[in-house]
């Protein structure tokens, strides 16, 4: 009897084994440059917004918040999801919708439609980047694989700094519409590059046991109600519903220990120090730094008495040296061992941060740049090196989780850094529109604020002082081909 040989899907594992980890790290420079790019541009973008639909603040707040939300909660699932059905299949598919949702947006005509649009973005977005540093991390071999966290990561910060600035141009010459619409379009550029440079390589783990649907459910609500609540604070609504989600995040806590297929590995936190402390680390670097922006951008703006495209490019000092520095950290962490290069960049972060703790009214500008400067320095030489110190700690079939973990820790520690600074200000200056008056108040707070981040900060010199030597995993197969 003739035997029907099954059919084959279009990606295959072993296509990967013989593809140039260059193409891979393409592909992920691009990826990651549109994301940071969208997340920033749509601030430039916002007034108009305002202008046509006649928003609130607190509706236009929700077109950023939305997306960070439905990015944030859904690493984790869908990270495992990748792990499961192939994450270069996971990531292309992310890719789509968040091109679809992009260019869909110029047609929407109403704050309704948009903000269901920005939230599918973010669907997308977090489709694509829970699995990025997993195929990065399987790419390439263990001696090269700091060099192409740091190119991953320089990405991230020139979408960043890049966003306000080609953003603003879209935005003033051809509307805000324009933006959404270029953004799709060069995301679509991305997908048929991709598609071009890495055939039909994919990366994916053997299936074993089901998918974890309670602890995905639990998980979701629980990290949306806490980060809705850290958005909130002071307010009493703010208290009480970060009460609610950390209530719910403990419930998903306690069915991680009993789920046959649990979505967080505790293992990993509870045995492997350096995971455990690489993560924790992280955490505090973007709980200390992420809110810089935001109140250099008062200080400037209202201490100072710049204008907003003034203050702009005095923050870009540091963005762009953390773009050219990145590569270079990330590169000195495949010869040294992480953690040293890693903890000097995060003690160039303190004393950034501590400089800005005593910034007064007559500061002069050079003392603002060399603190913008230390911050930029240190960050890159701490970003590359932390994640290939979170990569490089983890066997092969815990890399998805990894990745999506990295992703997560970021956004918690983002919205964490924001809560500080917000709840200071509410507490030292008042909720009300800032006047003359209240720049006295202002100056406290930035102050206050800064000092509270370089206490965070020195705490993230601990423990990335603490996590121990990466311990030795053999290449995955794939990697080891390519040395």
């Amino acid at each position: 009897m003739r035997q029907i040989s099954r059919p084959t899907s279009f990606f295959d594992t072993n296509a990967a084994a013989s593809l140039r980890p260059a193409y891979v790290l393409l592909a992920n420079f691009l990826a990651a440059w549109t994301a940071a790019f969208t997340t920033t541009s749509i601030n430039i973008a916002l007034p108009s917004i305002q202008t046509e639909f006649h928003l609130g603040a607190m509706a236009l707040g929700w077109l950023t918040l939305g997306y960070v939300l439905a990015s944030a909660v859904l690493l984790l699932p869908l990270g495992k999801v990748g792990d499961r059905y192939g994450r270069r299949l996971l990531y292309l598919g992310g890719f789509v919708l968040f091109a679809l949702s992009s260019v869909a947006t110029v047609f929407a005509d109403s704050f309704t439609s948009l903000l269901i649009l920005r939230i599918t973005q973010g669907i997308g977005a977090s489709a694509m980047f829970c699995t990025a540093m997993a195929v990065l991390t399987l790419a390439y071999p263990p001696q090269r694989r700091g060099f192409a966290m740091g190119v991953s990561a320089a990405a991230a910060y020139l979408g960043q700094t890049m966003g306000p600035v080609l953003g603003g141009v879209i935005v003033h010459n051809v509307g805000w519409r324009n933006l959404f619409l270029v953004t799709g379009c060069f995301a679509f550029f991305i997908i048929g590059l991709d598609l071009w440079l890495l055939g039909r390589a994919e990366w994916k783990e053997e299936r074993h046991g089901g998918y974890d649907w309670p602890g995905s459910v639990l998980y979701a609500i629980g990290l949306s109600i806490f980060l809705l609540g850290l958005s909130w604070l002071p307010l009493l609504q703010g208290v009480v519903t970060l009460a609610v989600g950390l209530l719910f995040l403990a419930v998903f806590i306690w069915w991680q220990t009993r789920a046959r297929s649990p979505l967080i590995v505790l293992r990993l936190f509870r045995n492997n120090r350096v995971f455990a402390f690489s993560n924790l680390t992280a955490l505090l670097s973007y709980s200390s730094v992420w809110a810089v922006t935001f109140l250099m951008s008062l200080y400037l703006q209202f201490i100072k008495g710049l204008n907003a495209q003034t203050a702009g490019l005095v923050l870009v000092v540091g963005v762009a040296l953390q773009s050219a520095i990145s590569p270079f950290g990330g590169r000195l962490s495949d010869r040294i061992e992480p953690r040293w290069v890693a903890s000097i960049g995060m003690a160039l972060q303190v004393a950034s941060l501590l400089l800005f703790s005593f910034v007064g009214a007559t500061t002069p500008y050079w003392y603002i740049a060399l603190a913008l400067a230390l911050l930029g320095i240190g960050y890159g030489f701490f970003s590359g090196p932390n994640q290939n110190s979170i990569m490089g700690s983890v066997e092969r079939q815990y890399v998805g989780f990894a990745s999506a973990g990295i992703g997560t820790v970021r956004s918690v520690g983002m919205a964490l850094s924001i809560a500080v600074a917000t709840l200071i200000m509410a507490l030292v200056v008042g909720r009300h529109d800032i006047q003359t008056a209240d720049y006295p108040a202002l100056l406290t707070a930035v102050r206050l604020t800064f000092a509270i981040l370089t206490v965070l900060c020195a705490a993230g010199v601990a423990t990335s002082l603490v996590r121990g030597k990466m311990p030795a995993h053999p290449a995955p197969v794939e990697a080891q081909k390519k040395v």
